[in-house]
């Protein structure tokens, strides 16, 4: 939900930085559907049936990254999904490592509001974690919207995101095109220096 709100917060920066989203209908991003299914799952996971069995609980939540990674491997050619792609991958390893659960920090959850859970959570307090600086070690206060622990990859994701949009978009922080930087109205326009004959 937390990254829901940061897209949804994404988007408005677009038209507040000169970009038009009627471009992003332009933007063929292969496989969505990949990543749709990956959040469908994720969504059963935790609140649907959290009290399943947890082997296949966290078998199932390393199954959800790959399904994004396969829609993000078919878009890598998009300006700057390199960084999303980036991102997701510090989340896998740290899943990885820690057998199917994002790690998170006592500090980062209670700075959230959040208490461990006893059923599956597709990330919760990991004791004695494994690469534990990927996890989710950063938290949006109690009380804030979106109150929610955070990981270093997630930030990167929303990042990549940003960047994506805003180059997409056309926005003013990608309007210089390679090579040209754009001249302002009413500024002097150089004439041409005539060529020397030849003798």
């Amino acid at each position: 939900m937390t990254l829901l709100l940061a897209f949804l917060l994404l988007l408005v920066t677009v038209p507040v930085a000169g970009g038009r989203l009627s471009r992003l209908e332009s933007l063929e991003i292969r496989g969505l559907w990949l990543a749709f299914a990956a959040f469908a799952i994720q969504v059963v996971l935790v609140t649907v049936v959290p009290s399943g069995d947890a082997t296949v609980h966290r078998i199932a939540h390393l199954a959800t990254y790959g399904l994004v990674a396969g829609c993000i491997l078919r878009n890598l050619d998009i300006r700057f999904m390199w960084v999303v792609a980036a991102g997701g991958l510090l989340n896998l390893i740290a899943i990885a490592a820690n057998t199917g659960v994002m790690p998170a920090s006592r500090s980062a959850l209670e700075t959230a509001g959040l208490n461990p859970s006893s059923e599956f959570a597709n990330s919760d307090l990991v004791r004695h974690p494994h690469v534990g600086f990927l996890g989710d070690v950063f938290a949006i206060p109690a009380g804030w919207p979106g109150a929610n622990v955070f990981s270093l990859g997630d930030a990167l994701m929303v990042l990549g995101a940003f960047l994506v949009l805003h180059a997409a978009t056309g926005s003013r922080l990608f309007a210089a095109r390679e090579g040209r930087l754009p001249r302002s109205p009413g500024s002097p326009t150089v004439p041409a220096r005539p060529a020397r004959p030849a003798r």
